[in-house]
């Protein structure tokens, strides 16, 4: 019994053929022959199921290079002993064909293996050359802790370095982490103790803004209220609670004081407007004062102003213009008094009423002189005319 790749000799030996010839691989003594030859056909059957298998895996990704090479090598190493008839050769093939990929994968798997190891590596180094940079200079204390323990979780999350690198690295970023935390707490140390000085400060000048509250000195009081005010904005603040405790009693103690110095400003400023009205009367009245006898209206101008000054304050942009108002009404009294005192004291001197006589006479000869037309005469009549009032008291 023969077929294409193997026989059955009549005493039972199985052969199967080869590039090399025949090989024999076994005996069959159990029945006819082509039973014989189909039982080694199905042993190649199953060789070559294990090779398809084999390479299904590896092409799919699903089988690992070294399991792959391990097996395929334990197959090729069978076939040259292989109780089975079938195309040897070409499973020798395919399985020579594999390994060459399995060792083409392998290399490309070691490559891919060691850029990821690098890239691992790199991006470790990144972390611990950022905590190195918070460690060093971070002042955002809250947000650089935050971002220290994000980093650790960072670090857990990246794969593929060999663990002596890897704790190289980490105790260059745990050395960082110590670093900020010292650094970090010496800051707070440092803060806690001007926080402790900030509140004895802003506790004296609480003291002295309270002291100020009473105070009826409205003017100075309100200066030193805001230097004060200033001082507190410029001092350091102290712990967030005492700071807002200090604040509220410094705030009421300022409120206090400008709430009593607006009352009584208030009242003030009634009070000064009921007195803008009451000058404003005066000066009414003063501008109002008969002139027909100047003794009366003196007499009357000096009530007048006597009243004007016991009236207090009155707002201060008013009192230039009440001041002018009632100048003038005294200046219309003044000149009055004058004009009538000029003449009484004309009339009551001979000398001045023999010259008012000449002017008249003068006037006269001018009036004469404009009613001739004759030039010469009318000139000399002005002139005498402009002496004569010159000798006159204005």
């Amino acid at each position: 019994m023969s077929s294409e790749w193997g026989r059955i000799d009549p005493d039972g030996t199985v052969y199967v053929r080869t590039s090399t010839g025949e090989r024999a691989v076994g005996s069959w003594q159990a029945g006819d022959a082509e039973a014989g030859l189909a039982y080694y056909v199905r042993r190649y059957e199953d060789l070559a199921t294990e090779v398809s298998l084999l390479e299904h895996r590896f092409a799919s990704g699903a089988g690992d290079a070294a399991a792959t090479r391990t097996q395929a090598v334990a197959i090729r190493e069978q076939l040259a002993t292989a109780a089975a008839v079938g195309d040897l050769a070409s499973l020798a093939f395919r399985l020579d064909t594999l390994l060459a990929g399995v060792e083409q994968k392998a290399q490309s798997d070691t490559a891919a293996r060691q850029q990821a190891k690098a890239a691992a590596v790199a991006s470790k180094e990144a972390l611990v050359a950022e905590a190195e940079r918070i460690a060093e200079a971070a002042t955002s204390w809250k947000a650089s802790g935050d971002r220290l323990r994000t980093i650790v979780d960072e670090w857990k999350a990246i794969k593929g370095i060999d663990r002596k690198t890897d704790e190289a690295l980490w105790k260059k970023f745990a050395a960082a982490r110590d670093a900020f935390g010292k650094r970090r707490a010496s800051h707070f140390s440092q803060l806690d103790a001007e926080r402790g000085s900030a509140r004895t400060i802003k506790e004296t000048m609480l003291a002295r803004a309270q002291e100020l509250s009473a105070s009826e000195d409205w003017k100075q009081t309100a200066a030193d209220l805001k230097d004060l005010m200033a001082r507190w904005k410029a001092a350091p603040r102290a712990a967030r609670d005492i700071e807002e405790a200090l604040w509220t009693q410094f705030r009421a103690a300022q409120d206090e004081f400008f709430s009593r110095r607006s009352a009584v400003f208030s009242e003030r400023d009634a009070e000064q407007v009921t007195n803008l009205h009451a000058k404003e009367a005066i000066i009414a009245e003063a501008r109002a004062i008969d002139l027909s006898d100047a003794r009366a209206a003196q007499a009357k101008l000096r009530q007048l102003q006597s009243q004007f000054e016991e009236v207090g304050h009155v707002p201060r942009d008013a009192m230039r213009r009440l001041d002018d108002q009632l100048r003038a009404a005294e200046q219309r009294v003044r000149e009055a008094s004058e004009a009538e005192w000029r003449r009484g004291s004309v009339e009551s001197n001979p000398f001045l009423a023999q010259l008012r006589e000449r002017l008249t006479e003068a006037e006269a000869k001018l009036e004469r002189a404009r009613l001739s037309g004759d030039q010469a005469r009318i000139t000399k009549a002005e002139a005498d005319v402009a002496q004569r009032r010159a000798l006159l008291p204005s």
